[in-house]
């Protein structure tokens, strides 16, 4: 299958350049460049939500996986980025971050951003605020608590400072109190649309054509799905083959 799909990712785009290097694989995709975001600088950031994203050059691609950790899925996402010494940003959800902390850690030890999806993903924007508020608040609490041990009560300001709204479904007031806290909020630029049922095959078509037509930004996927953890590894290397570049975003002060 994963064969299959990188004869069909080559078939797919132009011409290719070379990558960042990569310890002991000279031809993986690499991570080019570490970017640090600020809540001062872009409190928001996703052109599927917001008006403004990540200042980002042509072919320049940071990669986001939401939902997770999950068991078998998230390890073989993993293992893709791993291969190709490519970086990502996790955004987890608390519960599955309580129940698989070993793989939240995982995440973090291999150099990934883990940042926060909620506790149990619902629709913030149709509960009352202080709930919301709340919800976001034992979902950090969680996820710091499986990565570092118990932080007690959520912090004001995580030591991730970053947020994706479940189902983008934010409200004023919600993003009132996060810009308050210092917490970026990501949308995306483009997605795969990974939530419906398809072949990875299709997923990877789908996925190539929205960065071909964008060139360049913040791609949403789900470590949860089986159908993206069996695409990436072509994806990556379409990628590569194609001349894009990853973009490691991290918190402001955090790149070293």
């Amino acid at each position: 299958m994963i064969r299959a799909l990188i004869l069909l990712a080559s078939c797919l785009l132009p011409a290719a350049v070379s990558a960042a290097p990569c310890p002991g694989r000279p031809d993986a995709l690499g991570t080019a460049r570490v970017l640090e975001v600020s809540a001062a600088a872009t409190p928001r950031v996703g052109l599927k939500q917001f008006r403004s994203t990540l200042d980002l050059a042509p072919k320049e691609v940071v990669l986001t996986f939401d939902d997770g950790p999950w068991p078998g899925t998230t390890d073989k996402v993993l293992a893709a980025l791993r291969d190709e010494c490519v970086r990502a940003t996790f955004f987890l959800l608390g519960r599955n971050a309580a129940a698989h902390p070993a793989l939240a850690r995982r995440e973090l030890a291999e150099g990934h951003t883990v940042a926060h999806h909620t506790f149990a993903h619902p629709l913030l924007n149709r509960m009352r605020v202080d709930a919301a508020a709340a919800e976001i608040d034992r979902g950090i609490a969680a996820v710091e608590r499986a990565l570092y041990g118990d932080p007690g009560d959520a912090p004001k300001t995580p030591k991730t400072p970053f947020f994706r709204f479940p189902g983008f479904a934010a409200s004023p007031a919600l993003l009132d109190r996060m810009a308050a806290r210092g917490i970026v909020v990501f949308g995306a630029d483009l997605w795969a649309g990974d939530w419906n049922p398809m072949t990875p095959s299709q997923q990877l078509r789908l996925t190539l054509a929205r960065l071909g037509a964008r060139g360049r930004g913040i791609v949403l996927f789900h470590d949860t799905k089986a159908q993206t953890a069996a695409m990436l590894p072509a994806f990556l290397r379409a990628l590569h083959a194609h001349g894009y570049r990853i973009v490691h975003v991290v918190p402001a002060g955090h790149s070293h």
